[in-house]
């Protein structure tokens, strides 16, 4: 009998966990990932630690280690192509922080939160030639809270779409062909949001949004008039200071 073969794509701690998910399922594991700094938890780490084989070169046909039954993309920063996708036969998915065919593309949690929206979500979708396309695996929503950061609310939508891991591999073994995505797309490229700077331009509810949505220690916070903004009551601080 053929041993089962799974490649993960991933980075951050929630490829961390997909990967403990794959090594207790398939017989091999193969890990493309990147490298971070010392706040992002080390998949690189993890593999060294477990004696499972990795690249930081980015998946493509010709460094793939084996044919696999199937390939996962946890917060992995490339683009899969679409050899790669033909390689393994469509057995491809990623998990998206957001409700698509919404926030397509990057910071999609960030701006669901500075655009104000009540709930944002999660999206277990296969993956296509284009980007954040493919049909729908499994999506959920959560509300987003008025004491929500983007740390909060990442860790949160995280946690929920972990719980559901298993059962997007389970789908994707099955063959099943998932639900086209429905309703208006939009887009956002890698980025920080306006660069994280405040405009005075903004209403007093999104320039609070806005300075949720930057906090995501050690990261940059928001600023406002070259200062660091970590609460609007810092913002009218400053703004009064400076009249």
């Amino acid at each position: 009998m053929s041993s089962s073969k799974a490649i993960l794509c991933g980075y951050q701690w929630a490829s961390c966990k997909a990967f403990d998910e794959l090594l207790n399922r398939f017989d091999e594991v193969f890990v493309y990932t990147h490298t971070g700094p010392y706040f992002v938890p080390s998949l690189i780490a993890l593999c060294e630690e477990r004696g499972v084989p990795y690249s930081t070169d980015k998946i493509s046909l010709e460094n793939l280690p084996f044919r696999p039954d199937i390939i996962c993309s946890i917060y992995y920063r490339y683009i899969i192509n679409e050899a790669v996708i033909s390689a393994v036969n469509g057995r491809i998915f990623n998990l998206h922080p957001s409700l698509l065919p919404k926030y397509r593309g990057c910071s999609s949690l960030t701006w669901a939160m500075i655009n104000q929206e009540p709930e944002a979500g999660y999206t277990y979708h296969y993956i296509d030639a284009d980007c954040d396309t493919g049909n729908i695996i499994i999506q959920k929503s959560l509300s987003i809270n008025a004491w929500d950061t983007q740390q909060t609310l990442y860790q949160r939508a995280m946690e929920e779409a972990l719980t559901d891991f298993a059962d997007a591999v389970d789908y994707v073994m099955d063959g099943s062909p998932g639900q086209p995505q429905q309703g208006a797309a939009s887009y956002y490229p890698r980025g920080c949001p306006h660069d994280g700077v405040i405009s005075d331009e903004w209403s007093a509810d999104k320039i609070k949004a806005f300075i949720r949505a930057m906090i995501n220690p050690p990261l940059p916070v928001a600023t406002y008039r070259g200062h660091a903004v970590t609460s609007y009551q810092e913002y009218l601080q400053i703004k009064k200071r400076q009249k």
